[in-house]
């Protein structure tokens, strides 16, 4: 779905937007229509802010309705592509609530948009068994709405909060390593430490 996500906003897509896409994309109906609690958007950090809502509906990937309360606000999802590319809604739901739980851990609550999609994305790319994950570069760049060096700069700031214990960027093949600090992921082993500077590593043992 962050793939997905990537493809179908407009590059210049907030990160706050993409959480609040994502969290819609997962929890429509068959129908594509989505009433979304106001406890999500609590959690989102997003209560007090139009600007995401505004940004998607721009975008024509979503218009709200007029069913607007205290405790939800209703909205109905305009991309048909969506249908195709989502899972089956129990798995959907789950994984709204799993995105939520990753996008909120302890460690980068109290920072912005941007590390929490950072944070949602790279649990998703993670082994849970050892926490460490490998993927490209230009590609969570992409989905988290940011040119690589801004990536880069949200990395260490995620090092500094206490989240991951080490990452590094393989400018040759555009990969990009990381493996979290115990206890942020569900995992049974981590690697901590750091990598060698220039080397280029596997973050799974056995390979």
């Amino acid at each position: 779905m962050l793939n997905y996500l990537a493809a179908a906003l407009p590059e210049h897509t907030s990160a706050a937007a993409r959480l609040l896409a994502l969290q819609c994309a997962l929890r429509m109906n068959i129908h594509m229509r989505i009433r979304l609690p106001r406890g999500v958007v609590r959690s989102l950090r997003l209560d007090a802010a139009p600007g995401p809502w505004a940004e998607l509906e721009h975008a024509r990937w979503l218009r709200t309705a007029p069913g607007r309360t205290a405790d939800e606000i209703a909205a109905e999802l305009l991309d048909v592509t969506l249908l195709s590319q989502a899972p089956a809604r129990p798995d959907r739901r789950r994984a709204a609530d799993w995105a939520l739980r990753a996008g909120s851990p302890s460690a980068v609550r109290d920072i912005g948009p941007l590390h929490r999609l950072a944070s949602v994305y790279l649990v998703a790319h993670a082994d849970p068994e050892s926490g460490a994950g490998l993927d490209d570069l230009e590609q969570m760049a992409r989905a988290c709405g940011v040119r690589p060096a801004e990536l880069r700069r949200v990395n260490d700031q995620l090092v500094a909060a206490g989240l991951l214990a080490a990452w590094q960027a393989c400018p040759d093949l555009g990969d990009l390593q990381w493996t979290f600090v115990r206890g942020m992921v569900p995992v049974s082993t981590i690697t901590g430490g750091t990598w060698p500077e220039g080397t280029c590593r596997s973050p799974h043992p056995s390979d």
